[in-house]
């Protein structure tokens, strides 16, 4: 064997090994929309949340104590950054998803939060100053006109529901945008999995901190089987297990590529989500998914070229974290 032939094996290994981890990921976080609506049948949502990354936090901490070489933040950048994780992309970014999803299924919030990509790229120009030129910002006009078709708003439904928990899920998806750009200056030495333990932790504060307010009592939990097994598949395998291959990709790959785990997601949960609970996904509800990637397709259609054609001097427009 060559060594040319040994490297392009190599390569084809390493390729195929990448699409198996992103696609395991994909499944674990679109299941995850359809287990938080389980769930949601036997917890207080934001109490639901707090609980999974409490556990969840304590656990990759526990990894990262073992296999890295700095397990604790040092200075104030570092724990600056792990306060705006916590907060924003922890937090907020749940509370609202869970308070949104006891209002429409799982597959209707995995396409929402597909925006997520886009207004992180608008909110990165209008916080940090960065250029979004005309094709991008058709690109997010384009992904809002999807979220307002998922939405069929119409007279009739104004202050329905359902249009409640849209917004409520739009807002998550927004609040993981600012929380992904407010990171982007406050790049650290910290370990990745060493950052994201602490931000589940502080975030997991700030939930219960929020249940509290909210007058969410754990005597309200229903200790059902459908409870804890949707607990049990949060925070083990949405959680730990798929921030585990989460970093493991994104050292792979890079934020662009994992980014696109956000338009995959909505399918996984629109089939798990007719596989154990019977829903369907509306014409409407596909259609406006398709607006959204058309228009996150615009927004990164530099960096997108850029990884097909092969060069590895695609802008740096993606962000160190992603929805789940």
């Amino acid at each position: 064997m060559t060594t040319t032939t040994m490297s392009l094996r190599i390569r084809s290994d390493t390729s195929n090994w990448n699409a198996l981890l992103f696609l395991a990921l994909a499944a674990f976080w679109g299941t995850s929309f359809v287990a938080i609506e389980a769930g949601l049948e036997h917890f207080p949502p934001v109490l639901f949340a707090g609980i999974r990354y409490a556990i969840a936090g304590v656990l990759i901490l526990g990894y990262a104590v073992v296999t890295t070489d700095r397990w604790y933040p040092r200075d104030r950048p570092e724990w600056l950054s792990v306060g705006v994780v916590g907060v924003f992309i922890i937090a907020a970014y749940h509370a609202l998803l869970y308070l949104g999803e006891m209002h429409v299924s799982g597959a209707v919030a995995a396409v929402v939060v597909s925006l997520a990509p886009v207004l992180t790229a608008v909110a990165a120009a209008s916080i940090l100053g960065q250029s979004l030129d005309n094709v991008a910002a058709g690109g997010f006009l384009l992904g809002v006109v999807g979220v307002v078709v998922v939405a069929d708003p119409n007279p009739a439904n104004l202050l329905s529901t359902n249009l409640l928990g849209i917004v409520l899920v739009l807002l998550s998806a927004a609040s993981f945008a600012v929380g992904a750009v407010l990171t982007e200056p406050l790049r650290t030495t910290l370990p990745a999995e060493s950052m994201q333990a602490w931000a589940m932790l502080v975030g997991a504060a700030v939930l219960f901190a929020g249940s509290l307010a909210r007058g969410e009592s754990p005597a309200a939990i229903e200790w059902t089987t459908t409870a804890v097994v949707s607990l049990t598949y949060l925070t083990l395998v949405s959680g730990v297990v798929g921030f585990l291959i989460y970093f493991a990709l994104h050292e792979r790959v890079g934020a662009t590529e994992i980014n696109l785990v956000g338009y995959l997601e909505p399918v996984v949960a629109a089939v798990a989500g007719w596989a154990l609970l019977g829903h369907l996904v509306s014409t409407t509800t596909l259609v406006g998914f398709l607006a959204i990637f058309a228009g996150f397709a615009l927004v990164k259609r530099d960096t997108i070229r850029a990884r097909v054609l092969g060069e590895t001097s695609a802008p740096a427009t993606g962000h160190g974290y992603d929805a789940d």
